[in-house]
């Protein structure tokens, strides 16, 4: 395995479908960034739209909290039955000592999620476009279904750090099929908490396998031990508007937002509905919504 030295990057093609040498530099890093996939204008509305959704929800009745570092949501119902649902996670930080939120509640969300994308018709608008179908189906996604959709917040001054993991430890296929698509909807940078990547490290096994039992105890299954050469690892800073799409076994974390400026992404995960989705699966669907690609 060969850990690369950069991360490929690139105007977006026209159309959205890659070019030979754009899925070769993909391949090889497990990695791609897209510059200016997306007018920021509809980055615009996105976030509009997710403050709009913000606005009606009452952090006083709804008090969950997503953690990486401390993993609290993973024996929280209403986390792991919102594979369906659209539903707020705040942050670690977001409360002071008096179970108040320390800021405007936009500024104290960690993410929104899991399916704005087949919920809510802005969302769907910007999850479901021609040049996104057409870099799908050039990374030879047969038959694609986005599976999931999640808002990232990385608000300002208590924005979370994420430890380094492979998103097919949570969407797991088999074979494995996860890729995710990252959109930029402010400028990420060094200093908001952007995005590291281990270029070529998606190579490696995957790790993980986090499933949940019949009698819905959460299980972290280690498969391989092997450290992450995170001192190879890379930030990926990047304009609002830049798509970065990564393999689902492709390490990546990002660092603490302790800055005054919001870090807001956007991220899809699809998988080629081919491959078997196991039923212990954390992330779940109901009947009554099947899972859609890009029609």
């Amino acid at each position: 395995m060969e850990i690369l030295d950069a991360i490929p990057a690139c105007k977006a093609p026209p159309g959205g479908r890659l070019d030979d040498a754009m899925l070769a530099n993909y391949r090889a890093a497990g990695v791609l960034i897209l510059e200016d996939f997306v007018p920021v204008e509809k980055c615009v509305q996105l976030r509009e739209r997710a403050l709009e959704l913000v606005d009606a929800f009452d952090p006083q009745t709804v008090r969950h909290v997503f953690s990486t570092t401390r993993q609290t949501q993973l024996d929280d119902r209403y986390f792991y039955e919102s594979g369906d649902k659209i539903r707020f996670f705040l942050e670690d930080d977001a409360f002071d000592a008096n179970g108040k939120l320390r800021q405007a509640k936009e500024h104290c969300l960690n993410k929104m999620g899991h399916a704005m994308h087949d919920l809510d018709p802005v969302f769907d608008a910007f999850s479901r476009t021609p040049e996104l179908a057409a870099l799908v189906d050039s990374l030879g996604f047969e038959e694609p279904g986005i599976i999931q959709s999640m808002y990232i917040f990385k608000p300002p001054r208590i924005g979370g750090e994420v430890i380094c993991h492979q998103d097919s430890t949570f969407i797991y296929t088999e074979p494995q099929s996860c890729v995710g698509f990252w959109f930029a909807l402010e400028d990420a940078t060094l200093e908001n908490g952007c995005m590291h990547f281990i270029p070529g490290a998606h190579k490696m096994p995957l790790k993980q396998r986090n499933y949940r039992r019949d009698d819905g105890t959460f299980i972290i299954e280690t498969i391989d031990d092997t450290p992450w050469p995170e001192d190879r690892k890379l930030p990926a800073e990047a304009k609002a508007g830049t798509l970065v799409i990564f393999d689902g076994r492709m390490p990546h974390l990002s660092g603490a937002n302790l800055s005054d400026r919001s870090r807001h992404a956007y991220t899809l995960h699809v998988i080629d509905q081919r491959c078997h989705y196991p039923a212990n699966n954390w992330l779940q669907r109901g009947p009554d919504m099947p899972l859609r690609g890009f029609d």
